[in-house]
């Protein structure tokens, strides 16, 4: 697959950060193969001493920061440690759901090879809070606050919800697909129908932290071309 060149990713620079909008299937690290392009590669090839403070999913798109230097480095993991790191996500959901500030604490056990589940005995403190934004017939367009940021946490929260992320197989995510939500839609003969979005539909839309102790800064990542395409097209055939 191919990837836009770093400095394009760039959504804000200084001489400690580099904020960046990762594109959707790029891992932020090393995956175990090691072989594949990943974005902390990228990023030393453009900074030698990038460092990656955070990680995202790698179908998730959106805002991530990378540090220039040790000391930034040091800055910004104390202020995810501490949750001094304000982050907001962008999903769209299936089904129509009202959610008005609803917060949801049901602590995440990590069994292990990318898995996990719902442990109220054994699992760490998990916190979201969800903001429903846009209602269309089939789906929801949502905010999502992770106070904490544990491994797939706003991906089983919502699934909890019985409203899981559009495309999010691995926790009962249906693709969407144009059929579903445009009248009198027909497939040419033997022509099979492909999801409108590749992956799960779900975007670092902000992220908001400290530059220097005294300096906050906040960061909006757009949206990549196909999640505005499944938004676009929900507005036109869904709404």
């Amino acid at each position: 697959m191919k990837f836009p060149k770093f400095a394009d990713l760039i959504l804000f620079e200084n001489d400690d950060v580099i904020v960046v909008n990762k594109p959707p299937f790029l891992s932020s690290l090393d995956e175990r193969e090691g072989g594949e392009v990943n974005l902390l590669r990228l990023a030393k090839g453009y900074w030698e001493d990038a460092q990656i403070c955070h990680r995202l999913d790698k179908e998730t798109s959106g805002a991530l920061i990378i540090a220039k230097n040790p000391e930034a480095y040091r800055m910004v993991s104390m202020q995810f440690e501490k949750r001094q790191v304000k982050k907001v996500y962008h999903a769209i959901i299936d089904g129509t759901h009202t959610f008005d500030n609803l917060l949801i604490d049901l602590p995440i056990l990590n069994v292990g090879k990318g898995n996990v589940t719902i442990s109220r005995q054994e699992g760490k403190r998990a916190e979201t809070w969800f903001q429903s934004l846009k209602y269309f017939k089939h789906y929801t367009l949502v905010e999502c606050r992770p106070v904490t940021g544990r491994m797939h946490q706003i991906r089983i929260h919502l699934a909890t919800q019985r409203a899981s992320i559009a495309g999010d197989e691995m926790y009962k995510g249906e693709p969407v697909f144009l059929s579903k939500i445009k009248r009198k839609y027909h497939l040419a003969k033997d022509q099979e129908e492909l999801p409108i979005m590749k992956r799960f539909a779900l975007h670092a839309y902000e992220v908001t932290f400290k530059i220097t102790p005294g300096t906050e800064i906040t960061i909006h990542a757009p949206y990549p071309k196909d999640f505005e395409t499944l938004l676009k097209l929900l507005e036109k055939f869904d709404s």
